[in-house]
């Protein structure tokens, strides 16, 4: 009998291993059908699920060089879809605070002119970038251990 991928036979349940279950299709012909392939719920245990010598019908997902891959969860009805449970509602109460946006560093108010001048500005960054640079020279000046104490080694 030749065997087509797609096919729906009818067979015997004859053997069982861990990972699936051996069904004879016709005298010449055994396929195996996976644990995955059994029923649409999760199977721990095939035997739980399908007896020896048991008529089964079973679709052919794939014939590779004499090896014939089974399903019987393919002819099975699909399993109905639970609900979701409801998701719980927001409380309507207060509304979210506004998240915080760095506005950068705070300048000193423009001169009664309107703009702050160039040199204005500049004095501003200059003045910031000196006290970053001196907070992260103590930073990586602490994590070196710098303090004048003797060097191992020597």
């Amino acid at each position: 009998m030749q065997i087509e991928e797609g096919a729906v036979l009818s067979g015997k349940v004859t053997g069982f291993t861990k990972f699936g279950a051996f069904v004879e299709l016709d005298s010449e012909n055994t396929g195996m059908v996976h644990i995955s392939e059994v029923a649409n719920t999760y199977v721990e245990d095939i035997k739980d699920h399908l007896a020896m010598d048991q008529e089964v019908q079973v679709k052919v997902l794939s014939v590779n060089g004499g090896k014939i891959s089974l399903s019987i969860k393919k002819l099975l009805p699909p399993e109905p879809r639970r609900p979701k449970p409801a998701a719980a509602q927001p409380r309507p109460s207060a509304p979210r605070p506004r998240a915080q946006v760095w506005q950068g560093p705070k300048m000193a108010p423009p001169p009664l002119g309107g703009k702050p001048t160039f040199e204005d500005m500049m004095s501003k960054f200059k003045k910031d970038s000196d006290e970053k640079m001196s907070a992260l020279k103590r930073a990586s000046d602490a994590k070196r251990g710098a303090g004048g104490g003797p060097r191992r080694g020597k």
